[in-house]
């Protein structure tokens, strides 16, 4: 846990599952994530599921946080961009978890946003994002 972040949940919004309603940054160093699709180190897409490209994508984005001095409980803002919204809600309990194995349940501000195509033809979703360090 990060005591620079404090997560702000509002009893009269709906509860959220999986993500912060805000998120509220006192650190003193800012993060600014660029998006992270399922690449591997020679720049090519793996995994021929969203749930695969979704675990390698979180796992370049968090490679990158790390590498900047971060953690993932410093996140404060994650954007997912999805090629098929419907598909990302059928493997949303399987996303949760593969979240919660990598990055933990201090969850940041999310939002998940459709479109129709991602930079990398073959690539399902990219997510980007916003660190506060202390």
């Amino acid at each position: 846990m990060n005591p620079d972040l404090h997560r702000v949940n509002p009893p009269e919004l709906s509860p959220p599952t999986g993500f912060s309603h805000a998120v509220v940054a006192t650190g003193s160093r800012l993060v600014l994530l660029a998006g992270q699709t399922s690449l591997d180190a020679d720049g090519k897409v793996v995994g021929a599921t969203l749930p695969a490209q979704f675990t390698r994508a979180l796992t370049n984005l968090l490679t990158a946080l790390r590498h900047a001095g971060g953690t993932p409980a410093d996140l404060a803002r994650v954007t997912v961009y999805a090629t098929d919204v419907s598909d990302y809600r059928t493997h949303a309990g399987e996303l949760g978890r593969i979240w919660r194995e990598l990055a933990g349940r201090d969850y940041p501000a999310m939002a998940v946003i459709g479109v129709s195509r991602l930079w990398d033809e073959q690539a399902l979703v990219e997510l980007d994002g916003t660190a506060v360090l202390p």
